[in-house]
């Protein structure tokens, strides 16, 4: 066990094979020393080649002051540029009632993506990312917080005005000189109910799409009971292409998102 703390301490994440002392820990070799995480990867992972890595940047403050809305940024830019082209990118927390909180398609975005979550008690987040040879790299860190996130409704919903607003969208570019790109901040108003508020049904965002004018997608995302309300998203997209397009999405009442997007 020493010599699993030494290694902790080190911050050596990009083990591909877990040595012999791993295979006796109740974590699964996880450097966060999670619990939880042997079920997730096998959930999530399978059987599939899986390694923790540096390339996969989750960040998120060290305590979360507001538990309804923990801001996050997940970065697999270092490992596309290592090669790999990314597949899919999933956001779980380990300690939340509801683990899984969303999954990212980049498509023809970079693979960057900010937005804020709720949280229910300290817990490791992580980001699982899957790259096109079907192996996943993960990243991760742990966040603290004062509790409760998801298990008290939001702000719209207490007050009752979320009705007046549902699924209205609000979009802008701006240009990214720093990294040549384009960067796309979007706000879906939505008061996504967990569930587990008293009286209150799981009412969420299940899936954002952004298509150009000819009907192809730029990125997909699928959401979550975990994400805050309002979603506030922030993606990087190319700063060749085209100037208009077109977001679609519904929530799990079936209710439709449209609106158009423009550079």
């Amino acid at each position: 066990m020493a010599k699993r703390r030494d290694l902790l301490q080190a911050g050596l994440w990009g083990l591909t094979a877990l040595p012999t002392w791993a295979m006796d820990d109740p974590t699964g070799g996880d450097p966060l020393g999670s619990m939880q995480w042997p079920d997730l990867r096998r959930k999530y992972a399978q059987d599939a080649p899986l390694r923790f890595t540096d390339a996969v940047r989750v960040l998120t403050p060290a305590f979360a002051d507001d538990a309804l809305n923990v801001p996050l940024q997940i970065d697999a830019r270092a490992l596309q540029a290592q090669g790999g082209g990314i597949a899919r990118m999933t956001v779980i927390a380990d300690r939340n009632p509801i683990r899984e909180v969303l999954t990212f398609e980049p498509l023809r975005a970079l693979p960057l993506l900010a937005f804020r979550l709720r949280l229910e008690q300290a817990s490791p987040i992580r980001c699982l990312v899957q790259t096109q040879d079907g192996h996943w790299h993960v990243g991760g860190a742990m966040a603290q917080a004062a509790g409760g996130g998801c298990t008290v409704p939001g702000v719209t919903r207490a007050n009752g005005s979320w009705s007046q607003t549902l699924n209205q969208v609000q979009a802008r570019f701006f240009t990214n000189l720093a990294d040549a790109s384009r960067r796309l901040r979007l706000q879906v108003m939505h008061p996504m109910d967990t569930g587990l508020v008293a009286g209150i049904p799981a009412f969420y965002i299940e899936q954002l799409e952004l298509r150009d004018a000819s009907g192809q997608p730029w990125w997909r995302l699928a959401l979550h009971e975990p994400v805050s309300e309002n979603p506030l998203i922030t993606l990087e997209m190319p700063s060749e292409g085209p100037r208009a397009f077109r977001l679609l999405g519904q929530d799990n009442n079936g209710n439709r998102i449209d609106a158009e997007v423009r550079a």
